[in-house]
């Protein structure tokens, strides 16, 4: 047995959670205090990403949420903060819950994933996501319906741009034309000279007639010799490809049991959060009865691994709970301060529908405007709150009742209300308190190699906590 441990960080404001007199918690500030606070929520996510590694944990994911003045989340851009952090360490590995593919040009976030990869020296957990608000989604206005009120073409989309990204990541040179995408434009002139000389060469590995269609100039076009041409380009090459081979690990944030499905069967982890241990289970069951049932999908083709989570593979179904370690002699107090922290993730969250996860296997479905409380979201444990013995306590049962082999537990620290400082502390506790147990008891951790890019300096912790 094993044990793999990460971090998860959604980016919520700094500020004071505050209830307000409808009895809905946001963070208690006006826009010019949130626009600062997510400006500080930003550094300190750095500073944690880098402080993380040197603490020992595993992985480091983040989200990518836009345009919330309520002060739950904050992530625009994840491979763009995760390459500064990737500059300042060494081992711990960056995953995404997850880039919205919906919200991207494929070729795009292929590009920018592929640069962190290279960043980092191979230690890109690439996620993909479809998402699921309308602010977001709508705002950015893509003609393929990426909203939540379009499902089945968002869900269409999703899965061309997964097949371009891989697409782009294994091939040198390629094509696609799809339902959404045609790439490169079946009417894109490109009678280049350098193009033509280059793909002359048999070294390169394609020839003139693969990239191009080559044809007579064109009588309705002057000027440039590339565009007064009848050639246009077949095939394109994205650069950078990443450093892992064939590509990354790729994860999917799941809920429902056609995208548990999906991702079995396209090689890609699972991950989830909000849902209590029963459904963990039955979700980890879904996930290896559709994973067996075809062959064991791999993109190493490393054939079946553990239920649940195989440690050496990195491969199966991780799981994610708020955690908070309640300090000695300061119990009640922390209790009751970490509690409207929660209620407003969850007063932004359940409008969603994402109370109806929170039943238990064969309790009645809750009402989706159903008020979800801190006591509730304890209750389930899916908000893991206590001293550090008892947080060790209440993972081993979630690992025992989910029924894992190995584990792979990743932790959500950060609230609303928490400045960087006492983040830090709790990761800082997690790592000096549990974590030794969590390893011990579940038989150790991965040993992951430290990267070898040359991108990375060989620095201290400048300006992180405990430098």
């Amino acid at each position: 047995m094993a044990i793999e441990i990460g971090i998860f960080h959604n980016g919520a404001s700094d500020l004071k959670a505050v209830t307000t007199p409808n009895g809905v918690v946001v963070n208690d500030g006006s826009l010019e205090e949130v626009h600062r606070s997510y400006q500080r929520v930003l550094v300190g996510q750095v500073r944690q990403g880098i402080l993380a590694d040197r603490l020992g944990y595993d992985y480091w994911f983040m989200t990518e949420h836009h345009f919330m003045p309520e002060g739950p989340e904050f992530s625009p851009s994840p491979l763009l903060t995760e390459a500064a952090i990737a500059s300042q360490t060494k081992r711990i590995r960056f995953g995404q819950m997850a880039n919205i593919l919906p919200w991207w040009h494929p070729l795009r976030v292929a590009e920018q994933a592929a640069m962190l990869d290279v960043i980092s020296g191979g230690r890109l957990e690439f996620g993909i996501g479809r998402g699921y608000q309308p602010r977001e989604a709508e705002t950015w206005g893509w003609r393929y319906g990426s909203t939540i009120q379009d499902q089945e073409r968002n869900r269409a989309y999703f899965e061309e741009a997964f097949e371009i990204i891989m697409k782009a990541w294994t091939q040198p040179s390629f094509s696609h034309h799809g339902e959404y995408w045609s790439l490169p434009p079946r009417h894109t002139k490109w009678n280049h000279k350098a193009t033509m000389a280059y793909f002359s060469m048999a070294k390169a590995g394609r020839r003139v007639e693969d990239v191009l269609k080559v044809g007579a100039p064109d009588m309705y076009s002057v000027g440039s010799p590339i565009m007064a041409s009848t050639t246009t380009l077949k095939e394109i090459s994205v650069f950078p490809q990443p450093v892992q081979k064939p590509h990354p690990q790729v994860w999917e944030p799941v809920t429902s049991e056609r995208s548990i499905r999906w991702a079995a069967r396209n090689k890609v982890n699972a991950f989830t959060v909000p849902e209590p241990t029963s459904r963990l289970k039955r979700n980890i069951e879904i996930y290896y009865e559709e994973a067996e049932k075809n062959g064991w999908p791999d993109r190493l083709n490393r054939g079946p691994w553990k239920f649940g989570w195989d440690a050496a593979k990195h491969r199966g179904f991780g799981c994610c709970r708020y955690v908070h370690i309640l300090r000695p002699g300061h119990e009640r107090e922390d209790l009751q301060r970490y509690k409207e922290p929660i209620e407003l993730q969850w007063d932004y969250y359940g409008p969603f529908g994402f109370a109806a996860v929170l039943s238990d296997l064969g309790e009645p479905m809750y009402d989706l405007n159903m008020k979800v409380t801190a006591d509730l979201i304890m209750q389930k444990e899916i908000a893991i709150v206590g001293t550090a013995d008892e947080v060790v306590d209440k993972i081993m049962l979630i690992k025992e009742r989910g029924g894992y082999d190995d584990f792979m537990f990743t932790a959500w620290f950060e609230a609303g209300g928490y400045s960087t400082e006492e983040i830090e502390e709790q990761m800082q506790v997690f790592a000096s308190e549990v974590m030794p147990t969590l390893r011990r008891e579940c038989g150790g951790g991965p040993t992951l190699t430290e990267s070898t890019s040359q991108f990375v300096p060989e620095r201290g912790l400048a300006g992180v906590a405990g430098s």
